[in-house]
């Protein structure tokens, strides 16, 4: 019973995040099949997209300067991650740290923001095997909606560039952990502090400060530690593509 509540607010949610022209089937939310790999390829017939609270989006940028610094800190590609949450109203946004370049941590309208993001690169979407529960997602906007307006972590995530990082290959399970509210965040830390507070990952095991988007996708590490510990590996399905048209049924909208 508790799932078919949660499907059914999603539903209620989904509707309302949508302009008129979306729900026309001008504009779509479609998913491909699931692939750990990060290319451009489109696999597999696209099926409708029903977001949920909790579902993880991962994006490459384009800008050579995050390409070569998260080069330099080992961290790869995808370059950002962000977090599906509903906002105070019952609108489902993704919750991100630092969305397009820009120092903030927002709550945007989830479309708009996706297609954006797909008009310059690739996207994926994790989604969670199981729809969570209405006080998870509440937690998830709570925490959310608390973080709204603060600060993307700069200073901290310059610090991944140098032996002071808490992804160390010694001080990850003691220096990583969760921190909660914090001033700042950077895009993974905040996908993953946020889950943790709404009970969806394990307090114990995850390390928001230590973790990267390429651990997310990939359910893989170079860091010792998280490797044994992988964050999504067990509740939410592989990456796959997102696109806001279906690519057999002809050009973009």
């Amino acid at each position: 019973m508790r799932t078919i509540i949660s499907s059914f607010t999603v539903l209620l949610g989904l509707s309302s995040i949508l302009p008129a022209q979306e729900r026309d089937g001008k504009i779509g939310s479609y998913l491909y099949e699931p692939s750990y790999c990060l290319d451009d390829v489109i696999r597999g017939k696209a099926r409708a997209y029903l977001p949920q609270p909790g579902d993880v989006m991962l994006a490459t940028d384009k800008n050579r300067f995050w390409k070569i610094t998260h080069g330099l800190a080992l961290a790869f590609e995808p370059h950002n991650s962000a977090l599906v949450v509903s906002n105070c109203n019952g609108q489902l946004t993704i919750l991100e740290a630092g969305p397009n370049d820009t120092i903030w941590i927002r709550m945007l309208d989830m479309l708009p923001h996706l297609q954006e993001y797909a008009d310059k690169g690739p996207v994926w979407i994790r989604k969670r095997k199981t729809p969570p529960t209405a006080e998870q997602s509440a937690l998830l906007t709570e925490f959310g909606e608390k973080q709204k307006g603060k600060r993307f972590a700069l200073g901290r995530l310059g610090l991944q560039l140098t032996p002071f990082r808490d992804r160390g290959p010694f001080r990850t399970k003691f220096m990583g952990g969760p921190h909660g509210d914090r001033a700042s965040y950077f895009c993974s830390e905040l996908v993953t502090e946020t889950l943790v507070h709404a009970g969806l990952l394990p307090r114990e095991t995850t390390r928001p400060s230590a973790t990267y988007p390429h651990d997310l996708f990939y359910d893989h590490s170079h860091n010792r530690f998280i490797a044994k510990h992988i964050p999504l590996v067990h509740e939410w399905d592989p990456p796959a593509r997102w696109l806001y048209y279906d690519v057999e049924a002809g050009k973009k909208p």
